[in-house]
């Protein structure tokens, strides 16, 4: 029992500590993974007579859900401030000035057209 306890809590205390997504996911594949320490007591509960399997059973069930829980608040929690991180980094300030843009130029059609109509006008038509 007090090995369990020491377990949900390195594991309670790894959750906590991972400081990225990526962190946190190795400490669900170390936890909860084919090969994780939960996963491994659970495989153990076969060889276990009946009645240690009604007892040890549940209690796996609950750490393993409790672990779970917890992986799921600091992945959302870690998401969140990945989000606001990133957010405030692509922040536009709106307070600088403004670019200056390239003076724009005729159109050459246009260009044409207005040359076409001087020469009428100062012919007479």
């Amino acid at each position: 029992m007090d090995d369990l306890g020491q377990l949900e809590q390195d594991l309670l205390q790894a959750i906590a500590d991972a400081g990225t997504v990526a962190a946190l996911e190795a400490v669900r594949v170390e936890a909860l993974g084919k090969k994780g320490s939960i996963s491994a007591l659970m495989k153990g509960l076969g060889a276990l007579s009946p009645e240690e399997r009604k007892k040890k059973g549940p209690l796996y069930n609950q750490i393993k859900n409790r672990v779970e829980t917890a992986i799921d608040t600091r992945k959302a929690a870690l998401e969140t401030a990945e989000l606001d991180t990133k957010l405030a980094a692509e922040r536009v300030d709106v307070t600088l000035p403004v670019r200056p843009q390239g003076e724009g130029r005729i159109h050459p059609i246009s260009q044409t057209l207005d040359e076409v109509l001087a020469i009428f006008g100062e012919m007479g038509f």
